[in-house]
């Protein structure tokens, strides 16, 4: 478990480490060979910023509006209130908030920016379906999403994302309108290699970064299993949650592309996607993954 949390912790930092190397690659070639200075390297991270920054404080609400969640008290339902309540206990931070999502899909949520502003959304679908030591497993998961910041991690790669698809959209804006050019700067063979290399990084660069946030997003999926599970002592009740969630065919109504990331399973049941492009690593990898903990 920890060897997995520690891995998965190693790769997040690397991949972001390649999200600033990218952009600093861009934003050298914009302000030595392209003449454009750093100037729009700095107002793309400003304008992403700001843009997720929004998103960042009011998108929980949004997710859980979005997929019709309703919140629930004690007396609503004693059974999965004491659950959540009794993991947050053992994992040490603040019982989140639960909301339930009236559907036969199995799958569930977090989202919130810090453990203190956290909420916890589950199917009547995914309670139905689930012994209690695989539900205690999905919410564990949950839960380490949120001790592990998940939310603010992946902030700050679409603040990345957002900067190099900006970038990219003024780099072509400005050569339309006929920005400065880099023929003034000579360099000969290499220079213009140089400039080709550039000019092909900014035009793959936005896709190159969808990958990464993708990735990203992946490992920490595969970081939530290895936490639930030390914080349950039970690996194989989130494997077999897992098992139950892969065998059901039945999409979430509400979900959309937008929160599909948030969820513990694809919420589209689709398998039109290699896993280049999913934001879920595979059911059978992670399943894999938690039974060699054992």
């Amino acid at each position: 478990m920890y060897n997995q949390i520690d891995s998965n912790k190693r790769k997040t930092v690397f991949l972001i480490a390649i999200f600033i190397a990218i952009i600093l690659a861009i934003g050298y070639f914009l302000g030595y060979y392209l003449q454009y200075g750093n100037g729009m390297v700095v107002i793309a991270l400003i304008i992403s910023l700001l843009m997720t920054t929004v998103s960042y404080y009011s998108g929980d609400k949004i997710a859980l509006a979005s997929t019709g969640a309703k919140k629930i008290t004690m007396a609503d339902n004693p059974c999965v209130y004491r659950l959540v309540e009794n993991l947050a206990i053992t994992a040490g931070t603040p019982v989140p908030k639960v909301y339930l999502i009236n559907s036969p899909a199995l799958n569930a949520f977090a989202t919130g920016r810090d453990p203190q502003h956290a909420s916890i959304a589950l199917t009547t679908g995914i309670i139905e379906a689930l012994k209690n030591e695989e539900l205690e497993g999905v919410i564990a998961h949950e839960l380490s999403h949120i001790k592990n910041y998940d939310i603010r991690v992946m902030m700050i790669v679409v603040v990345l994302v957002g900067a190099i698809a900006l970038i990219s959209d003024m780099f072509f804006r400005a050569r339309i309108l006929g920005g400065k050019r880099d023929n003034d700067k000579g360099g000969g063979q290499l220079g213009t290699i140089i400039m080709l290399v550039g000019i092909a990084l900014v035009i793959l660069s936005p896709i190159i970064a969808e990958l990464i946030k993708l990735a990203i997003s992946r490992k920490r999926e595969y970081l939530a299993d290895a936490s639930g599970a030390l914080l349950t002592r039970y690996p194989e009740g989130l494997a077999r949650a897992l098992e139950k969630i892969s065998q059901s065919s039945t999409p979430l109504a509400h979900a959309s592309s937008a929160t599909a990331h948030l969820f513990i399973a694809n919420p589209f049941k689709s398998k039109s996607f290699t896993s280049l492009f999913s934001t879920h690593p595979p059911i059978k990898d992670r399943i894999n993954k938690l039974r060699a903990m054992i």
